[in-house]
């Protein structure tokens, strides 16, 4: 019969839950504050269990599942070259991250200084635009081209057109003919639908929010060309341009999601077909004895 003793000194690997017995020359190691069953553990496995946390990482910093003593981990002395490369190598990896999201903020501030500089130019005219660039400070330019884009998508995020078609359900009912010819209010039905206005947190509302601010420009010159022809000036005739798409876009905005409102309240949910309901089976009644 084994003692209290012999039976808290037998060495049991938390790992691979192995003991001394079935590999008695495998090196053990007690790498933390552990006591019980998960005080020893095997060297080599406790350095699998490392590698699995590390990640690759070698110089990450590992701790007991347990008791979350930080493990002791210590590697032997590099050359001088090596030790070098190593100090470099770390450094590489800090920096790496700064530098990456520099090049990105650069790179996007750049594409909206060049973004501004064709707008510009588009609206004013090319050589009115180019010239106007010209004369401008150099300061102003770094500072307020960059702001055009900005500026475009922060307009396109405000959503005038809600607030114009809550004004319009809730006083639509004093004007009788605008009433009649934009019925606002479904006839019998008491529902009220969800709202369906643009939820800027899904990536498809709000890659169509950014293409739509930075194409307006463009928009807004061909209208002004298609409409006010007859104006002289390129600024006048597309800022014309820009408000009547503008306005006739919100217009039939409008109407499209109050035709939608009405639709969604006139909404029913029928029975489910009874040809295409299951058969169930019935059992046959039972005959009676006398």
């Amino acid at each position: 019969m084994t003692s209290g003793s012999e039976v808290d000194d037998r060495r049991n690997c938390w790992v691979c839950f192995a003991n001394d017995q079935d590999d008695p020359d495998a090196p053990w190691v007690r790498p933390c504050r552990c006591r019980g069953t998960t005080k020893w553990v095997h060297h080599s496995c406790l350095q699998r269990w490392v590698d699995e946390k590390q990640k690759g990482n070698s110089t990450a910093k590992v701790s007991c599942p347990q008791c979350n003593t930080e493990y002791i981990i210590v590697f032997p002395k590099l050359g001088p070259v090596v030790y070098v490369m190593e100090v470099a190598d770390r450094f590489i990896y800090k920096v790496c991250p700064f530098v990456a999201g520099g090049i990105f903020i650069g790179s996007v501030y750049w594409t909206a200084v060049t973004y501004g500089a064709v707008t510009v130019m588009q609206v004013l005219g090319h050589k009115e635009g180019l010239g106007a660039m010209e004369k401008a400070d150099p300061l102003f330019l770094l500072i307020g081209l960059p702001t055009i884009p900005v500026m475009l998508i922060l307009g396109k995020m405000v959503r005038w057109e809600d607030y114009l078609l809550k004004m319009w359900r809730k006083h639509a009912s004093k004007l009788p003919l605008i009433s009649y010819l934009f019925p606002t209010e479904p006839q019998g039905i008491s529902r009220i639908p969800a709202d369906s206005s643009t939820n800027f947190s899904d990536p498809i509302s709000a890659t169509r929010v950014l293409c739509g601010a930075l194409i307006l420009p463009t928009i807004a010159t061909v209208v002004g060309k298609l409409m006010f022809g007859n104006v002289q000036s390129n600024f006048q005739r597309t800022l014309l341009g820009g408000i009547a798409f503008i306005t006739i876009k919100g217009a039939l905005k409008i109407y499209y999601r109050q035709q939608q409102y009405m639709r969604q309240a006139q909404r029913k949910i029928m029975d489910f077909p009874e040809e295409l309901l299951p058969v169930s089976k019935t059992s046959k009644p039972m005959e009676s004895t006398s």
